[in-house]
């Protein structure tokens, strides 16, 4: 029985920022919701972040580090006592994704690659309390050959661990991996890790750039 063969191209998309807005949008609304100051809100998520040892305001929950409520707990503990802000909440993912909406533009154009041939995969750093909501927004099953989350695996990007991990699944080297992301630090760890990446800022760039790297013109 002969190999089948490899896809041409691994695709891996990114989940916040690409299938849905911009994360800064979703943050606008949540601190709108809650009457906080974006300003003093991210003042305490660096403080807390700090104790991690980490400048990545996500990277204690998505790996995880700590439980989101305990997370939570803490960001509540500093706006008291260094803001004088009352923000409690045992979790942010009903906030989060409330109305948060998917890009039918980006899914189409994955529907599209992976019809051509191309292996589609979605790699996201991704809180554990927030997986039922992301799922409710897509179909995984149906749009993607695989899912790598941050939570499950214990890696997360831009690790080079996240992308060797990625590319052994989809059964490609890394030359022929590419990463949809619209963060430039993420983008970069997978250059550093011998992939080609596309930055995200809207479905219709990001589907020019990627048909450019299908044709090997790029």
């Amino acid at each position: 029985m002969p190999d089948t063969p490899a896809p041409p191209l691994a695709v891996w998309s990114d989940f916040g920022g690409v299938l849905t807005p911009p994360l800064g949008h979703t943050m606008r609304k949540f601190c709108a919701r809650y009457g906080v100051d974006q300003a003093v809100l991210g003042r305490a998520l660096a403080t807390v972040t700090a104790r991690y040892g980490t400048s990545d305001i996500m990277e204690p929950i998505d790996t995880p580090l700590v439980t989101e409520e305990a997370w939570l707990r803490e960001i509540g503990d500093v706006l008291e006592a260094e803001h004088d802000v009352t923000l409690r909440l045992t979790t942010m993912a009903d906030a989060w994704f409330d109305g948060r909406e998917t890009n039918h533009d980006w899914v189409a154009r994955l529907r599209k690659a992976r019809k051509r041939g191309a292996f589609v995969g979605l790699l996201s750093n991704m809180v554990p309390a927030w997986d039922g909501h992301w799922r409710r927004m897509i179909r995984p099953e149906e749009l993607f050959d695989d899912v790598l989350l941050s939570f499950e695996v214990g890696h997360r990007k831009p690790s080079p661990a996240m992308f060797e991990l990625a590319s052994r699944r989809a059964g490609v080297p890394p030359k022929r991996c590419v990463l949809v992301d619209d963060l430039p630090h993420n983008c970069a760890g997978a250059e550093a890790a011998g992939w080609r990446t596309v930055l995200f800022t809207d479905a219709a760039t990001a589907g020019e750039r990627l048909e450019s790297l299908w044709d090997g013109t790029a």
